[in-house]
């Protein structure tokens, strides 16, 4: 039976739906494993704000409930920076998983987290370390990327995103896109992953 990863995140202006792609790669990359992106989570602002913000429109892609997450072996987050913590629509989808929490139904899975931010200094770090509360009252499994990507982790001649916890960007004032570095990290990320939510799926049926 397929390991089915779930690739779950908000993108308010796209960067963070272009590292969730490249994770699904990294994910599909190894055997035996199936990857469902859902590139939504409910949006918390009305179009009108949305407009103002200059955010795009949002795409048809399905958007999931936090029924869905208890079907998923594993799942990765991903979400842009608010002063240092994922974004409210994230967290605002993570307050609605009270039933799930009730039941413990994603206790034992494990969970990654991917983000965005608009500065070198704006929360590569504090975003998914503030998240990681909410995958501990669930249960899960919180899987981080460390240092497993190698060299390019330590490269002090390009500007990248990123960190021990897993996949980021820099958005900038929203003009810069993931480089070629992140884009790698982020596929590194998704198969790294994949793989550890194999092992523990086979290890759990075993």
């Amino acid at each position: 039976m397929a390991v089915k990863v779930y690739v779950v995140y908000y993108s308010m202006y796209g960067h963070v739906a272009k590292l969730a792609e490249e994770i699904k790669k990294g994910a599909s990359s190894v055997e035996g494993v199936e990857v469902k992106i859902w590139q939504k989570v409910p949006e918390t602002l009305s179009g009108e704000v949305l407009g103002k913000m200059g955010a795009p429109p949002r795409s048809e892609a399905p958007e999931i409930t936090p029924q869905e997450l208890a079907e998923a072996d594993g799942v990765l987050f991903g979400f842009p920076t608010r002063f240092g913590m994922m974004a409210a629509q994230m967290k605002a989808f993570f307050d609605a998983t009270g039933g799930l929490w009730r039941e413990q139904s994603l206790a034992g899975k494990p969970a990654g987290i991917f983000f965005s931010t608009g500065t070198q200094g704006g929360g590569q770090e504090t975003t998914p370390l503030t998240a990681v509360t909410q995958l501990t009252h669930h249960g899960m499994v919180f899987v981080p990327v460390g240092y497993t990507f190698g060299a390019k982790m330590f490269d002090m001649e390009t500007v990248h995103g990123g960190s021990p916890y897993g996949a980021g960007t820099f958005a900038g004032d929203g003009s810069r896109w993931p480089s070629e570095v992140e884009l790698e990290h982020a596929f590194h990320q998704g198969k790294y992953f994949a793989g550890i939510a194999k092992k523990l799926k086979g290890a759990s049926s075993a």
